[in-house]
């Protein structure tokens, strides 16, 4: 390969990769034809995109930028899966798909800076995912004040159920008793 055509693929990845700081690195050797176009499909219902890489050039690419921590794990034939909601969610469908698929290996992940190797990948799916990190924080944000707000609306109530009990005997003209 001359080497405008390795400058023009190296642009290429820098311009395609330039906003990625998370991503699945996956070996499809070994994969059909039926099986990749299948797996891409499932993928891209999810917004996930599968992109070949020339490993010297992606390493090239890569570097000053946030996925060149994912270079350690570029050997041999790869591809690099990016997108959904994050990566916990790339790396989720990819292992689910990996038991249908039998040849599809998972290499490894960069989230958030760190590396996640091949043997790590089902501890990175169980994270939580974007959304649900979410939800928990807020959650846990919001849980204090409803129990603030139900400490201090609890005697309230008690007290007004009391007061609409004397006003209902009183309209009703039973006797009130203090007690």
């Amino acid at each position: 390969m001359s080497k405008p055509v390795k400058n023009l693929i190296t642009e290429a990845y820098r311009q395609r990769f330039a906003k990625v700081d998370s991503a699945v690195m996956i070996d499809l050797r070994g994969v059909s034809a039926n099986e990749n176009n299948a797996l891409r499909h499932h993928l891209q219902e999810q917004s996930i995109r599968v992109t070949v890489l020339k490993n010297s050039l992606a390493k090239t690419a890569f570097e000053g930028t946030a996925l060149q921590p994912i270079c350690q794990v570029i050997e041999g034939s790869c591809a690099l899966a990016y997108g959904g909601e994050s990566v916990v969610d790339v790396a989720r469908s990819l292992l689910a798909q990996s038991e249908e698929i039998e040849n599809l290996e998972l290499r490894g992940a960069l989230m958030e800076g760190q590396v996640y190797e091949a043997h790590e990948m089902e501890s990175l799916s169980k994270l939580p995912s974007l959304d649900e990190a979410r939800a928990v924080a807020v959650q846990m944000v919001l849980s204090p004040g409803a129990r603030l707000a139900g400490s201090i609306l609890g005697p309230g109530r008690r007290v007004a159920a009391l007061i609409e009990a004397i006003k209902k005997k009183l309209e009703d003209g039973e006797p009130v008793q203090a007690n």
